[in-house]
């Protein structure tokens, strides 16, 4: 089961203006790794939440907590570029 990691400060837009709140999560594997991605949640609630892939791997949730503190907001540009199929 997937856990919320952390909620930042940055906020992403669309082309259209909807503003995104950038949450972390990530889920353990059977190996005992840690899976983190990144989700765009609208504040306007008429748009999907959008989902990258696998964005990281750690070796345990403390790992994914110090990674994702470390994030700074040009990442996110990023990142919802490739949640939104834009980008590989």
């Amino acid at each position: 089961m997937s856990e919320f990691i952390h909620e930042h400060s940055a906020r992403v837009k669309d082309e259209d203006g909807t503003t995104y709140i950038v949450r972390v999560y990530a889920q353990e594997r059977t190996d005992g790794t840690w899976a983190g991605w990144i989700e765009f949640h609208p504040i306007a609630e008429r748009k999907p939440v959008l989902r990258t892939g696998q964005e990281t791997s750690q070796p345990n949730r403390a790992a994914i907590e110090y990674w994702t503190l470390g994030l700074e907001p040009i990442y996110f540009d990023g990142a919802f570029a490739r949640a939104q199929g834009r980008l590989p």
